[in-house]
């Protein structure tokens, strides 16, 4: 079974992996990763583990075209606000790095697949997700 490349990207034995937020119960702000308080209204103990949307926007997004060594670019950098709440960042893939195919608020969704090629030093592989846009 792959691994996960962030904490917050969950692979069920069963079912479809997905990222997980959790949702501050008192002013609804969504966040990755685990934690006791909320960093927007300091209210502690009040998070909720939600599963986040596979959908969402593109908020911003930069086209890549100096990376370290073994990276290939150019690749799209993107921020995406996802449908429902929670904002993600992210690679946009399926879509030629051209300013003129990326538009503001173009919908995109979420897929699952192996992580690049990468491995640990036990040989196993990881599962990332990406974005791409919605046809």
């Amino acid at each position: 079974m792959p691994l996960p490349v962030v904490s917050y990207l969950k692979l069920p034995k069963e079912g479809d992996p997905y990222l997980e937020g959790h949702k501050c119960s008192e002013c609804e702000s969504i966040f990755l990763k685990t934690r006791k308080a909320c960093s927007k209204c300091f209210s502690r103990k009040k998070m909720e583990v939600l599963k986040l949307s596979n959908t969402g926007k593109v908020y911003s997004f930069s086209i890549v075209h100096r990376s370290f060594p073994g990276i290939e670019v150019p690749y799209i950098s993107t921020i995406v606000d996802l449908d429902g709440g929670g904002t993600v960042k992210g690679n946009l893939i399926n879509c030629d790095p051209d300013p003129k195919n990326i538009k503001f608020d173009m919908p995109v969704e979420l897929i699952f697949k192996d992580a690049l090629g990468r491995k640990d030093s036990d040989g196993n592989s990881y599962i990332s997700y990406f974005f791409q846009p919605v046809n």
